[in-house]
Parts: structure tokens; sequence; C-alpha cells
């Protein structure tokens, strides 16, 4: 209760303080009531361009989000292999690309790739880094499945990749399903950085919006709305996080209350 009200102090007192400096004037007015000198830009109204590059950003999540989860099983796949030299090559790949910043990997998706537009060096650098992420999430859960699993299905005739494929692969990515989506909130995220190679995302656009508006004021209430959205955007992305795992307990839990309600009764 006592961290309740000093919270809410807080927050009363940082809102005074805006309101002293001017911050919540008339520049909110841009929101609803487009100046005249933005009458020459591509969009027509504000929330126009902002919804833009809303699109722009979501669009280059949603191929890179696909392409960097093939690409995880891939490489953890190559890295359960027997064949060291092939471990070894997966190992090294997914330590590289998990160390290095994505906006560099987005850096050299514009010099590597062959007429690379500035969404394909997004991609090519969400994909690279994140495929390593999931990677590494994916092997974690692998490791922590009971060693009881393998030997019974090897008892039972089963190889090694059919083990893999059948046994290890499908519970790892269930077990960590919660742990893959919240890395997908990141990838989001990390869509945001595509402005330093000229992308035209969510960022991209309001700055280029507050630049046509030619009154730096204006870009107060334009970074709050882009804040806004992008909170809304990975809260959400978080609590299917949230609604997955719980789907998962129980999915786990039903077949052993299954088994209790059904076995028969102990002389």
């Amino acid at each position: 209760m006592v961290l309740t009200i000093v919270l809410v102090a807080i927050a009363v007192a940082i809102i005074v303080l805006f309101a002293r400096n001017g911050v919540f004037d008339d520049r909110w007015m841009v929101l609803v009531d487009v100046p005249t000198n933005f009458a020459g830009f591509e969009t027509r109204h504000v929330w126009q361009a902002i919804f833009r590059g809303l699109g722009n950003t979501l669009l280059a999540a949603v191929i890179a989000l696909p392409l960097a989860a093939l690409l995880a099983v891939a490489l953890v796949s190559v890295r359960a292999s027997r064949f060291a030299p092939l471990r070894w090559t997966a190992t090294g790949i997914i330590e590289v690309f998990r160390g290095l910043p994505v906006i560099l990997v987005m850096f050299f998706g514009i010099l590597v790739l062959p007429g690379a537009s500035p969404l394909m060096a997004v991609v090519f650098g969400l994909v690279l880094y994140n495929s390593a992420v999931f990677a590494e999430i994916l092997r974690a859960g692998i490791t922590a499945l009971p060693a009881g699993q393998t030997e019974a299905a090897q008892s039972v005739g089963m190889g090694s990749f059919l083990i893999y494929r059948d046994i290890q692969l499908p519970q790892a990515v269930r077990m960590m399903l919660p742990s893959l989506i919240a890395q997908g909130v990141v990838l989001v995220k990390d869509s945001s950085l595509g402005y330093i190679v000229g992308y035209a995302e969510l960022l991209r656009g309001v700055s280029r919006v507050s630049d046509a508006l030619t009154n730096a004021a204006y870009l107060l209430p334009l970074l709050a709305v882009g804040a806004a959205v992008y909170i809304a955007l990975n809260i959400s992305l978080s609590r299917l996080a949230v609604w997955v795992q719980r789907r998962s307990s129980l999915a786990r839990r039903a077949p052993a209350r299954a088994a209790v309600v059904g076995a028969p009764p102990v002389p």
C-alpha cells in the first residue's frame, strides 16, 4: 500500500513537472488537426504516416520471424549431429551471430547482398541474429529433457535421427515456446533499427513526419504515439506468451489427471 502511494505520488509529480514545462500545450493538436505546412507531404494526415510505418515494421517482422525459426531448427539440428565438423560449424555460426549487434548484421546485408533494399537488409539482420538466439533456446530445451526418454526410445530400436525428430525437438519447442515468443517480441522491437539503414519503419515514419512539419515541438507527441504503438504491440505478444505457457502447462497435466482418474483401485 505504501509503495503504491509512493509510485502514484512520483507519477503525479512528474506530470506536474511536465505541465509546468509546457509539455501539455497545443502541440498535441497535431494528432487531430494537421498544420497547413504538412500539405506537401506524401500522406495527408499524421496518423496515415504513422500507420504506414507500423505496416512496414510488421512486414519486416512477419517475413523475418518464420525464416529465423526455420533457420534455427536447421542450426540446432546440425548442432546435434554426431559428425563433429558439422557440429562445430553450427556452434560457430550460432555463437558468432549471437555476439554481433543486429544493426551491424543489417549493415553487412546492405554490403553483401546484391541490390539489397533496406527491407532486405533489415530482414537479413533480424533473421541471422534471431535464428542464433532461437537455436540456443531450442538447444537449452533439448538439454533439459529427461535422459530416460532417449533411453526408452533407443530400447525400442529408434535411431538417433528419429529420436531427435519425433521426441526431442517437438518437446523442446513446446517447452520453450514462451521463451521463443518472448524473443519474437525482441525481434519486433529490433525492427526499429531499420531506421539507421533507411528502412521506412515506424520510427523513421515518425521522424519524417516531424521533419515535414518543420517544428521540433511536434516531435514529442509523435514519439509518444510511436512509443504507445510499440508498447501495445509488445504487450500483446507478451500476453500471448503467457497464454501459451498456461495452455502448455494444462496440456501436460491433462494426461496425468486422466491416468489418475482412470487408474484401477489399489488392492
